[in-house]
């Protein structure tokens, strides 16, 4: 029996620079053999509105006020999915958003020195920060991520961010987070997969999920990589060494499957 159904509306800002239209977010609080509890379903309307739930019956969501939503898109949601619609800023990939075009350079030794701290790749790094957030540290995507490194609230706690909207903390969490993906997946590609559609989505599929905007992510991300920050003298300024100072030893990305580490 649904107990209570609070919506709560969203309206999209920062990682696209405009708003992309209205999230709708409906939780209920269920008993276990109404629903799943660990599971949130995406519907959309006609207009676009996008609703996203935990309460379902018949394959439709709960609820008078929701029977608009009628068109089902097939992704489970865990705690650390932030799958959404992804969106060009310009003519070409090293474009950003005038919401961050001032930034681009601002956190290269933020990301360098969490990267080196956790032994993942910095260019990597600065490849997602540019398609999670196009370096502006106040984005939100519709599904409630943050900062620059757009972390879902769930994931900043399970790596210690105290505050997601500090550029530091979201920097140093997203690489504690690669590093564990990076030791669950290995293949540089799932790993990037996961960061977007989260570890559950990776494993049921066990791959790259078919979702649209996850296979997208996952090309911006490795284009970006490839073109723009793979030789970037500024992200490895530090990197002339076998180990840093803590003797982490650094890492590059390696052809488009697998990380290496250096000798």
């Amino acid at each position: 029996m649904v107990k209570q159904l609070q919506p709560a509306n969203f309206l999209h800002q920062g990682r696209l620079g405009q708003a992309l239209g209205l999230v709708i977010l409906a939780i209920g609080l269920l008993n276990t053999t109404q629903a799943n509890a660990g599971n949130l379903y995406v519907f959309k309307d006609k207009q676009g509105q996008v609703l996203l739930t935990n309460v379902v019956r018949n394959d439709r969501p709960a609820g008078d006020s929701f029977q608009k939503f009628t068109q089902k898109v097939k992704v489970t949601y865990y705690a650390d999915t932030n799958v959404h619609t992804y969106s060009n800023w310009g003519s070409n990939e090293a474009a950003v958003p005038a919401s961050g075009s001032k930034n681009r350079s601002a956190y290269d030794n933020l990301i360098v020195a969490s990267a080196l701290r956790h032994g993942v790749d910095p260019a990597l790094m600065k490849a997602m920060m540019h398609t999670e957030s196009g370096f502006n540290p106040f984005a939100r995507s519709p599904v409630g991520a943050q900062g620059l490194m757009q972390l879902m609230p769930a994931t900043a706690r399970r790596f210690g961010v105290m505050n997601a909207w500090n550029p530091a903390e979201n920097i140093e969490g997203a690489a504690k987070y690669l590093k564990f993906l990076q030791g669950r997946f290995g293949n540089i590609q799932h790993v990037i997969a996961s960061y977007n559609a989260g570890e559950g989505n990776v494993s049921k599929y066990g791959g790259i999920p078919p979702f649209r905007e996850t296979r997208d992510y996952v090309q911006r991300v490795l284009s970006r990589y490839n073109n723009l920050y793979r030789n970037d003298p500024s992200l490895r300024a530090s990197n002339n060494g076998v180990q840093n100072n803590s003797g982490v030893q650094n890492v590059s990305y390696n052809g488009s499957t697998s990380y290496r580490i250096v000798r």
